[in-house]
């Protein structure tokens, strides 16, 4: 894969002396009257704590650590013919996050190539920024987001076909998937997301979701069902078996007569990745989570604003429950405080439990407390 670090930085900030504002978009440069450049940032950055988690093993240790910092450069060559290229640090570099080029003729069929974020479950399409929970991911998740071998960051590179029928939406695609390790036939893998808005239609570009819109999407109640699959996805060299994941997710918000709004998220995940002992204690092995996972959120907005934002308290439980191994979980219980919807919200939450992305309990069970600072434009 390329390495794009500083040198993207740069070249950004300096297209970016020449763009002018466009409002809650970053910046916009017209070429003409057809063509145009967008530019826009984000970033997240959090202090936490956690119990014994010092070097010493008995003290609570303190963090400062910044989470994402992206950069988001998109435009059109003419109406059907777009691009967007986004960046994000990665294992302490600046590097490509997405770099797709989109064929968008209509509203019901669309193709997308390069690299980008494989159909999946809404955790994933929503991505750090505009997710409800600070800390989203801790159920297991799809192989684009286990480290690098089957992608990186829910993305990898592939084609996707997309569309929407009325309140139905689609999104179908063919990506690299695992390469090398037990997928020695270069097998491709398939992604594929469905959903139906049984209340208003989610405004979300693409196929992409948010996991609460602050009532500014008025009532919406949406089921979607992902799944992937590619054979021979997981194991090592002389120990392979095929991969299959699928996940049931539902968002209800409501905007009640006084101004509040009540938000419920929830999800059912089952990954199949049926490995021996032997290919799970290799230290060759891409090992995916087999079992089945779930979690459930519920958090309430304010009408009333308290100084310059709203505050929006919620909770939220995950249990995994691998097939050959114990069970863990984890309770989240935090507060938002929104002050420009996902471009500009405060967080404080605070977490006891030992589940974590990889569907496994990596340790004892932990208390942790973190703030976290989350800005786009």
């Amino acid at each position: 894969m390329r390495t794009h670090k500083l040198t993207t930085v740069a070249a950004a900030t300096l297209l970016a002396i020449s763009l002018a504002p466009v409002a809650n978009a970053g910046a916009k440069l017209e070429i003409t009257e057809d063509s145009f450049i967008n530019l826009g940032a984000g970033i997240r950055t959090t202090a936490s704590g956690t119990e014994d988690g010092s070097p010493n093993g008995d003290s609570w240790s303190t963090d400062f650590n910044v989470d994402n910092i992206r950069l988001y450069l998109s435009g059109q060559l003419m109406p059907a013919v777009k691009f967007t290229f986004n960046t994000e640090k990665i294992d302490g570099d600046i590097d490509v996050l997405d770099a797709i080029v989109q064929y968008e003729p209509s509203k019901e069929f669309n193709i997308w190539a390069g690299k980008m974020l494989t159909p999946a479950d809404r955790i994933e399409m929503s991505g750090p920024f505009y997710a409800l929970t600070w800390n989203q991911y801790t159920v297991p998740l799809y192989p684009s987001d286990q480290g690098g071998e089957a992608g990186r960051i829910g993305r990898d590179d592939g084609v996707t076909v997309w569309g929407a029928f009325d309140k139905f939406q689609y999104a179908v695609g063919v990506f690299d998937g695992l390469e090398g390790y037990s997928n020695q036939d270069d097998n491709l893998l398939f992604a594929t997301r469905l959903s139906y808005s049984f209340w208003n239609m989610e405004g979300n570009p693409a196929y992409y979701t948010s996991s609460t819109y602050y009532g500014a999407a008025g009532d919406v109640l949406t089921l979607g069902v992902s799944a992937q699959y590619q054979e021979d996805g997981t194991g090592t060299t002389t120990d392979a078996e095929d991969f299959t994941g699928y996940a049931v997710d539902v968002l209800m918000e409501k905007v009640l007569d006084g101004g509040g709004v009540v938000t419920l998220e929830g999800e059912y995940k089952m990954f199949d990745a049926d490995l021996s002992a032997a290919a799970r204690a290799s230290a060759d092995c891409f090992c995916l989570f087999d079992g089945d996972a779930y979690f459930a959120t519920a958090a309430y907005l304010f009408a009333d604003p308290v100084g310059i934002g709203k505050v929006q308290p919620y909770v939220r439980y995950t249990s995994n429950s691998p097939d050959d191994y114990d069970d863990s979980d984890l309770t989240e219980v935090g507060v938002n405080y929104i002050i420009k919807g996902h471009n500009l919200r405060l967080n404080a939450n605070y977490t006891t439990g030992d589940a974590n992305a990889s569907g496994y309990a990596a340790a004892d069970d932990a208390d942790s407390f973190s703030l976290g600072v989350q800005f786009q434009i």
